[in-house]
């Protein structure tokens, strides 16, 4: 669902520059094909991915120090309470937990704003979990792991709009859009659809989802299991009218730039695949959301 802004970028390669990051730790900064998600690929040792072999790696000994953004939404977490590992996400970051010894009483969530969790700097958790989508301009500052969740974009819209009905890649070029600012829906609007009108940008998804029910834009873009839930649940009248192709874009979580935990955070991953857990909390919480039909933008 996320993105850089385009100013953004460019002061954030200029940090990166300036600060020297790509020598920072030769784990988890590698970019290649065997690791799209900006993670490592490489498996770590057993005995290196110990609870205790780990705790020189942490933002607090003792303790893994899990982020995210607030408040928090459907189907990704339950009740914007990320303690419950109730929701996707949730349930993932403490499946992770658990991969690496801790208890759920180890975990410890902290609150980090969305636009921040990808700027340059010092983290104050071990990993964020946010719907944050993987791109090479965040991976010059910040660390991704693996792919925890493969996204493909969707169209959200009220029934009785045109739009709903009438979507073909011409069609679509003709609609007024809006999208949180800095998201990679917003970037699929303008690189994909490609409009005629420049889409309205929101501070917060809450925002967009209010000047669609106002009828200020005609539809709004966002990752399918997210516009199935507004559609569903929480915009009276609307409809997601279908979801995009997949652009290969996909959520990782976030670690500060060169934090060697990503290598035990892939492995963590790598079993939680292996062994049809992610499978099985994708069935729990994501099924009812992504059985949706497909256009082209």
């Amino acid at each position: 669902m996320r993105q850089l802004r385009a100013a953004a970028v460019a002061a954030i390669a200029v940090l990166a520059a300036s600060a020297g990051l790509a020598g920072c730790a030769s784990e988890g900064s590698s970019s290649s094909s065997t690791a799209p998600a900006g993670g490592t690929s490489s498996s770590a040792s057993a005995a290196s991915c110990t609870n205790s072999a780990i705790q020189g790696q942490l933002f607090a000994k003792g303790h893994l120090t899990v982020a995210t953004d607030k408040p928090v939404y459907p189907p990704w977490f339950v009740n914007n309470e990320p303690t419950n590992g109730q929701g996707y996400e949730s349930a993932v970051a403490y499946a992770v937990a658990a991969q690496l010894g801790f208890s759920k009483s180890q975990v410890t969530w902290a609150y980090e704003p969305f636009d921040s969790s990808y700027a340059p700097g010092p983290k104050k958790f071990d990993f964020d979990i946010n719907e944050i989508s993987y791109s090479a301009a965040r991976a010059q500052v910040v660390t991704f792991s693996d792919s925890y969740y493969d996204v493909q974009q969707a169209l959200v819209a009220l029934k009785n709009s045109p739009i709903a009905t009438k979507h073909t890649p011409a069609d679509l070029k003709g609609y007024v859009y809006g999208d949180q600012v800095g998201t990679t829906s917003l970037q699929f609007i303008n690189s994909q659809i490609q409009p005629t009108q420049t889409p309205k940008v929101f501070e917060t998804l809450n925002d967009v989802k209010q000047a669609l029910q106002t009828k200020q834009i005609a539809a709004l873009v966002t990752d399918t299991p997210t516009a199935q839930y507004i559609s569903s649940s929480e915009i009276s009248g609307s409809v997601m009218v279908a979801q995009f192709p997949s652009t290969g874009e996909h959520y990782g979580l976030l670690l500060a730039k060169g934090n060697p935990l990503v290598t035990c955070v892939n492995k963590a991953l790598a079993t939680l695949k292996s062994n049809g857990t992610l499978a099985k909390l994708t069935a729990q919480y994501l099924k009812l959301y992504t059985s949706v039909p497909t256009i082209k933008p």
